[in-house]
């Protein structure tokens, strides 16, 4: 969002904080609940509220792992950083089951599927689980499609789960202790010495460090991320509630994670995907509107895929994701303002990535410790490329 001069003029109240973080998604809360457990007071402020981002509208799903299958990102990372950001990824999903038992949030511990649409992903599936087996992680491989829709094969991971996001996000916030701010969109950080002014439309905030939590609108926020944040639009649609809630139950992956599916807590069938098929249309904008391309496509892999599935479309929705040129998150700090930190770029997998990477950030900017394989400055070379 832009601010105008009539909504602020720089005279705003001066308020002086400790630890402010930008962004009251998963990962914001995450960052703030990491830096109070380092004995920061920590206020969070938002553009709108808490949760109501890409957070809200995701499929909810915790599936172990990058956006692509393992042998692929042993190939393009190495295999030491596959591992590395494995174990980060069951950190995170380890993070978010302990807030959820703690604040009643609705979680079910029903598996992913990894699914093939054609025998060539098939055998990438069978590469996936051979080098997943390779590394002591027990996968169960189906060379046939598990449950009768079609598929061609599938990797089960039945330790991975479905959770409802926006309770998930809700319940990490009150976890942390922080203060929230919300409706209040930022327009300018200034770093002078070792403090931080933050220019938002209520405040003008005075901090001893700031982490920008925001993924997708952080180029609204600074021009640095300007080709190492790719804005990308995710569509959805869920059914009414279905007569046999039964006949789906697991997180579904296939098409190379391009199309996805579940169940929700009230029996609906949720679909997402769609994206493959229109880049165009659905990357580099924030503006999370539904389209129609994209919705047909959703509606008629529910009919070929799901055909008993009678019940009709409910709702539609969009939400914002941010991607990286190499497929991993960013931690850093801002060039000249290195006490304005970020955790953003999670590539659609903020379920997977984002309590860790936030764990890592914040370690980053209060005691310069290394984020490993997710540091900002491997982009640097690249910034500019388009996903």
């Amino acid at each position: 969002m832009t601010v105008s001069i009539w909504q602020a003029d720089d005279t705003q109240p001066i308020r002086e904080v400790d630890f402010l973080v930008v962004g009251a998604g998963l990962v914001g809360c995450a960052a703030a609940y990491f830096a109070g457990q380092a004995g920061r007071q920590v206020t969070i402020t938002d553009q709108r509220d808490v949760a109501l981002g890409a957070s809200s509208r995701n499929a909810g799903f915790m599936i172990t792992g990058l956006d692509t299958y393992y042998h692929t990102a042993a190939e393009h990372y190495g295999a030491d950083t596959s591992r590395e950001l494995w174990k980060l990824s069951q950190r995170t999903h380890a993070f978010w089951r302990q807030i959820a038992a703690g604040g009643g949030v609705r979680i079910s511990n029903c598996g992913s599927m990894l699914l093939a649409e054609s025998a060539a992903e098939a055998k990438e599936l069978e590469l996936a689980a051979r080098a997943l087996h390779a590394d002591k992680i027990e996968v169960q491989y189906h060379s046939g499609d598990p449950l009768r829709r079609g598929y061609h094969a599938a990797i089960e991971q039945p330790w991975d789960g479905a959770v409802q996001p926006y309770e998930l996000t809700v319940a990490v916030l009150k976890a942390s202790g922080a203060e929230m701010v919300s409706n209040n969109e930022l327009y300018r950080i200034e770093q002078n010495g070792e403090t931080v002014t933050v220019y938002t439309r209520q405040f003008r905030f005075i901090a001893r460090h700031v982490m920008l939590c925001t993924n997708a609108y952080s180029i609204h926020i600074d021009p640095y991320f300007i080709g190492r944040i790719i804005p990308t639009r995710a569509q959805c649609l869920v059914t009414a509630p279905l007569k046999d809630p039964a006949i789906f139950n697991t997180c579904g992956y296939s098409d190379y994670g391009f199309m996805y599916y579940r169940t929700t807590f009230d029996g609906r069938l949720l679909i997402g995907g769609g994206r493959k098929q229109n880049k165009a249309l659905e990357h580099d904008t924030t503006d999370d509107r539904t389209t129609d391309p994209v919705q047909r496509i959703l509606d008629a892999y529910l009919r070929e895929r799901f055909p008993d599935v009678t019940e009709p479309v409910e709702r539609r929705w969009a939400g914002i994701m941010g991607f990286t040129p190499d497929g991993l998150p960013m931690v850093g700090a801002l060039p000249g303002k290195p006490r304005v930190g970020f955790a953003v770029g999670f590539n659609g997998h903020g379920l997977a990535m984002g309590a860790g990477t936030a764990e890592r950030a914040v370690d980053f900017l209060l005691n310069g410790t290394d984020p490993g394989p997710l540091r900002a400055s491997r982009l640097d070379r690249v910034a500019g490329a388009v996903v």
